[in-house]
């Protein structure tokens, strides 16, 4: 496979991800409006992913590597998986109460810039250069999420609003950071992880972490009832479990193309239209207007210009298309 054909492989697999991770969206908002505490919500995804993944194990390489890179480095995992997946999903679990699916979606999506930007504090080498051209086209996306927010609230938002986008801002720093944290530590000590033995290593890690707050959330709501939990279950398989793997395959083949690995990271603003359509259909959300949807197409319109400008590349630079290095991380 040619490194071109594996960009756009790369990118197909961030665009199906995007489309099995908008089910957290739609499913946490159901369960926020149906009075389930965040902390069950956060908690209970990561809780069944344990199960969910180690079936899978004997066919992706098995459990046995996976430990043993925990044991070799257990702070160095407990600190990714606290910012990978603690941080970010607890986060984007608070904000779910804020507004409709579509809203926490789209704001997320500055994942896009900050996963860029984070670049020069974790790579040493040419990836550390942040792509002027795809900042650029992440800076679109991030007035298309300013206009989304100001439009919701018709006007400034509210002091809950602006704890929603800050907690949603944080997760879009956490979530990339983590993911290339962990890339970026396997590569420099040649430990050789597929995404779903990442995805089983952070998981591992952050185990504890959970525990503690499903313990917490008992506490203050008392136990979660059985609408949630089988929500929670479906977003654990099919966001936690699905989604999170195809994602962690995709952002693992192109590591080493800065600008290639931005697109890939680019492909989920594709979720704040997809639960634009879920939620209009299966909630009853209003579809935004005038500025909100103003906002939610110039989002759009930065996955279109991400995804021609690395087709543009690969087809014309071949300092862009060189063979990427073996894959011994994905």
């Amino acid at each position: 496979m040619t490194a071109h054909q594996k960009t756009l492989l790369a990118i197909a697999l961030s665009l199906l991800s995007a489309a099995l991770f908008t089910t957290t969206y739609v499913l946490n908002r159901a369960v926020a409006l149906q009075g389930g505490h965040w902390a069950w919500t956060a908690s209970l995804r990561y809780l069944f992913m344990l199960p969910l993944l180690l079936p899978l194990m004997p066919w992706q390489g098995g459990v046995a590597p996976v430990l043993r890179a925990l044991r070799a480095a257990p702070l160095v995992w407990l600190g990714w998986s606290l910012c990978g997946f603690v941080l970010f999903y607890a986060l984007l679990s608070f904000a779910a109460s804020s507004g409709p699916g579509w809203l926490v979606a789209g704001s997320f999506q500055l994942m896009v810039v900050t996963g860029m930007l984070c670049a020069p504090l974790l790579y040493d080498d040419a990836r550390a250069r942040i792509p002027r051209a795809g900042l650029m086209i992440g800076l679109v996306i991030v007035a298309g999420v300013l206009l989304m927010q100001f439009g919701h609230a018709q006007g400034a938002p509210d002091a809950n609003g602006w704890i929603a986008l800050l907690c949603v801002v944080i997760a879009a720093f956490a979530y990339p950071v983590g993911n290339r944290g962990l890339l970026v530590y396997l590569e420099k000590n040649k430990i050789a992880l597929n995404a779903t033995q990442r995805v089983l290593g952070l998981t591992l890690a952050s185990y504890p972490v959970w525990l503690a707050m499903a313990l917490w959330a008992w506490q203050q709501a008392g136990p979660p009832p059985a609408e949630q939990i089988e929500m929670t279950l479906i977003v654990a398989l099919v966001a936690g479990v699905a989604a999170t793997v195809l994602f962690f395959q995709a952002t693992g083949m192109v590591r080493d193309n800065a600008t290639a690995l931005g697109a890939v990271e680019a492909m989920q603003a594709s979720e704040v239209i997809i639960a634009m359509v879920l939620g209009t259909l299966f909630f009853g959300e209003r579809w935004p207007s005038g500025m909100a949807l103003a906002g939610a197409l110039l989002v759009v319109a930065g996955i279109a210009l991400f995804a021609w400008m690395v087709a543009r590349k690969a087809a014309h630079d071949p300092r862009e298309v060189k063979a990427q290095r073996s894959e011994r991380t994905t």
